[in-house]
């Protein structure tokens, strides 16, 4: 039997989403050991996208197979008792064989959060990136639209990306301001690796008056990351949303209602 789920984590005490040698603190390794608890039997996962240390998620999907017949309630409450308290299943879907987390994706939506205020903020310090000077949010938004579209996004990710193509189709994007909150939204097929952190630090540069808003496209056109901008920090990020056909039934996520 596959199943799917839905998980929510704060990412600051994680070394990121994979796993890796004994003693390292990974998502995946929470996820499958409190998993393989319920089913009384070793639990492999697999998510629609890894997220990098100190990244976090509202709307992370995973899936496995399992011979261990429970009900859905099971998994997620069953789980969540066995999970730490920065890792949540949010709910559990039957799913059809052919179901892929990551590969019967279609979509997946970020948000990148700034902190733009004077001073630092205690409450907000591993929530979101501080940036104290004055940013621009509609010249960080007019910047932003020209990535939207199919591009070469060579510029747009890490040296180390192991993406075969950098080919990626960037669905929308938009920079608004809540207050003392900057938040980016941006929706593609499929994204690179440090694909939005690149673009957000690009952006800040934008917003601050360093550099004019034709610059993202400027960047986007070298296909070179070398000569791209600063990679923003990673705890201003959340995997917000992953997008399947309607055959699948996959619930939505719990909206990021603290930032909404």
């Amino acid at each position: 039997m596959r199943i799917a789920l839905g998980v929510e984590y704060d990412g600051s005490r994680f070394h990121g989403w994979q796993m890796q040698q004994p003693g390292v603190r990974t998502v995946q390794a929470e996820l499958e050991k409190a998993l393989s608890i319920v089913a009384d039997s070793p639990i492999r996962v697999q998510c629609a996208g890894r997220t990098d240390t100190g990244v976090h998620a509202v709307g992370q999907v995973v899936h496995f197979d399992t011979d261990a017949q429970r009900p859905d309630r099971a998994w997620i409450l069953g789980g969540n008792v066995n999970l730490p308290f920065d890792v949540n299943i949010s709910w559990a879907h039957p799913m059809p064989d052919d179901f892929s987390a990551r590969f019967s994706a279609t979509g997946r939506e970020y948000r990148y959060i700034i902190s733009n205020r004077f001073t630092r903020s205690a409450l907000m310090n591993r929530r979101a990136v501080w940036v104290h000077q004055p940013l621009d949010a509609e010249r960080m938004h007019q910047a932003a639209q020209q990535l939207v579209g199919v591009h070469d996004f060579s510029s747009y990710r890490a040296l180390g990306c192991q993406a075969k193509s950098p080919v990626r189709e960037l669905r929308n994007i938009s920079v608004t301001r809540k207050g003392e909150l900057l938040i980016i939204d941006v929706a593609a097929n499929a994204f690179l690796h440090h694909m939005v952190r690149n673009i957000a630090g690009v952006l800040i540069a934008i917003g601050k008056g360093e550099r004019p808003t034709d610059w993202t496209r400027e960047i986007l056109d070298y296909k070179d990351r070398t000569l791209g901008g600063v990679t923003a920090p990673p705890q201003g990020l959340y995997l917000t949303r992953v997008i399947y056909p309607d055959s699948y039934s996959v619930p939505e996520p719990a909206p990021l209602s603290l930032f909404a």
